[in-house]
């Protein structure tokens, strides 16, 4: 009987041992129940769709060119790079004479699931920047949560509205495209066939990527940083400028009408994030400055 008893512990305990080296469940609710960030340097760990962020700093409100929309979510805290990729972009917009940009959702304060909206947006490295290129008045954060941004993208995902689309979309999203250390930029694979009608064997085009939705905003995700040994890039945008056969590939009812889950089928587990990210989401929280 002790035999089987000791046994059984030695179980329980290597059992524990192997769950604890693999890392907290992906609990979404874990995640945005944290308020602050964990204090200490800043660290992205894992990658952009199973991941998490140490030491994460605040984009503020508003600034030199931008306003972040939708405060209340808790989701304007990055890696200081990405903070100074939103500076770059509406530094350069503003001085091309863009209006101010809005700025959307960056991630929560240690990173992590959400419990909706994304499933990357996890590290700290992606940012969503409207293409709203209306002018805009300075406006208390408030007024900023419930926006009407209008699609840039016909209904059938055809084209581009021509009565919306400008050359200042375009040059928005090269400016991104083009600023430092951006891994991929992603649109409505309309907004990517127009580009390429229009800039076709241009570099930075290699970097814009085709995706569903995205009609209204882009997505911008950066690289790696320096001292983040434990972030994971994803593989790099093939080489050329995506301006082929591929692209039509979003028009065919494959694509239009994507695979889901038969309504039987008994959602699976939450995957299990880097074993990293259990000491972010116990750590202690950051001061507040």
């Amino acid at each position: 009987m002790i035999r089987i008893l000791l046994r059984a512990v030695i179980g329980v305990l290597l059992a524990t041992q192997a769950t604890a080296a693999e890392g907290p469940l992906a609990r979404a609710a874990d995640w945005a129940a944290l308020a602050r960030p964990s204090a200490g340097p800043s660290r992205v760990i894992g990658g952009t769709g199973l991941g998490c962020l140490a030491g994460a700093v605040a984009l503020p409100a508003e600034g030199p060119g931008w306003q972040a929309v939708r405060i209340s979510r808790n989701r304007h805290w990055g890696h200081p790079a990405t903070i100074a990729l939103v500076e770059h972009v509406a530094g350069r917009a503003r001085a091309v004479g863009l209006p101010d940009l809005w700025i959307g959702d960056i991630a929560q304060p240690r990173g992590g699931p959400m419990p909706w909206g994304h499933a990357s947006h996890q590290t700290g490295l992606d940012v969503d920047i409207w293409l709203d290129l209306r002018a805009k008045p300075r406006v208390p954060a408030a007024q900023r949560e419930d926006l009407a941004i209008p699609s840039l993208v016909l209904a059938d995902e055809s084209g581009v509205d021509p009565a919306r689309w400008t050359a200042r979309h375009a040059r928005l999203i090269r400016i991104a495209a083009e600023a430092p250390d951006v891994d991929r930029l992603l649109v409505n694979h309309a907004i990517k066939r127009r580009l390429c009608a229009e800039h076709r064997g241009e570099s930075w085009l290699r970097r814009v990527r085709p995706w569903r939705g995205h009609d209204s905003h882009m997505h911008v995700r950066l690289r790696c940083p320096p001292g983040s040994p434990d972030c994971r890039d994803i593989a790099p945008p093939p080489p050329g400028d995506g301006c082929d056969a591929s692209l039509d590939w979003w028009l065919t009812p494959e694509a239009r009408r994507p695979p889901s889950r038969p309504p039987s089928a008994r959602p699976a587990p939450p995957p299990r994030l880097p074993l990293a990210c259990a000491g972010v989401l116990h750590a202690p929280s950051a001061p507040i400055r």
